[in-house]
């Protein structure tokens, strides 16, 4: 199994007993929590980041080694054109600015998504904190932007169609793991938990087939709310949950 055991801990605010190797987030709920607030909904965006930085810190703190963010899909490209405007501005400053700290603490960069038709800064950005991360050894925070996991599926079953048309492969010879190592998270494992804020129970197109296996907790605070004691309570939960991967025992019944 993937999760790692450590010492039981039973007092609060220490770290938990469980902890997932790998934990996805779908950091939601920004707009309703500036909307509730009569605040702009690009205010709701800024406290994202937020409380994105404090995911990292707790993530690094806890001892989760990836941690996947999905911070813009491939379909948020509909909303207007001022929001997504605003997003690009805060993904700019995020970058530009906590990208010294994130290398600092030892974090390992790495972005999924299509890159084709993004503006030319905005990919070179990708391009600077992916090599000047690459060699750190500590928490691997994956950026899922302008992503989506129907395409990036569709991406890989083309690639294999297209050695299988050249010869170089037989039909009989895809498998699981070859499609797994052409998604864009190939070389990493498959999330353990997904977390996803504002109380919606859905993936909306995030690690479709890297999820399989995973524990979902949703969680009914907004995004702009989200600290290190809330991701401690999702993996309380999963702590307690008993994975059995489609077999009959599980993690407390060896």
């Amino acid at each position: 199994m993937s999760a790692r055991p450590a010492a039981e801990v039973d007092a609060p605010g220490q770290e938990p007993a469980i902890v997932p190797v790998h934990v996805g987030v779908i950091m939601d709920g920004n707009g309703r929590w500036a909307t509730s607030r009569r605040l702009p909904r690009v205010e709701g965006h800024r406290r994202g980041v937020e409380a994105l930085r404090r995911c990292v810190r707790a993530a690094r703190e806890i001892g989760i080694r990836y941690l996947t963010i999905y911070s813009f899909s491939s379909e948020n490209w509909s909303r207007p054109v001022s929001e997504v405007s605003e997003l690009m501005g805060l993904l700019r400053f995020f970058l530009r600015y906590d990208l010294a700290e994130l290398h600092r603490m030892g974090v390992r960069v790495k972005v999924i998504g299509a890159r084709a038709g993004l503006a030319p800064d905005i990919g070179n950005l990708f391009d600077e904190a992916e090599a000047l991360t690459r060699d750190n050894g500590g928490l691997t925070l994956v950026v899922a932007f302008n992503y989506g996991s129907r395409q990036e599926i569709a991406a890989a079953v083309a690639s294999i169609a297209a050695d299988a048309a050249a010869g170089s492969i037989r039909p009989e010879e895809v498998s699981v793991e070859m499609i797994s190592q052409r998604l864009a998270t190939a070389g990493i494992p498959d999330p353990d938990l997904i977390v996803r804020t504002s109380g919606e129970q859905r993936l909306s197109n995030f690690l479709l087939w890297q999820a399989a296996y995973a524990e979902f907790v949703f969680l009914p605070i907004y995004w702009p709310d989200f600290d290190k004691a809330a991701l401690l309570s999702a993996i309380d939960e999963y702590a307690r949950r008993d994975r059995r991967f489609g077999g009959v025992t599980g993690r407390f019944n060896p």
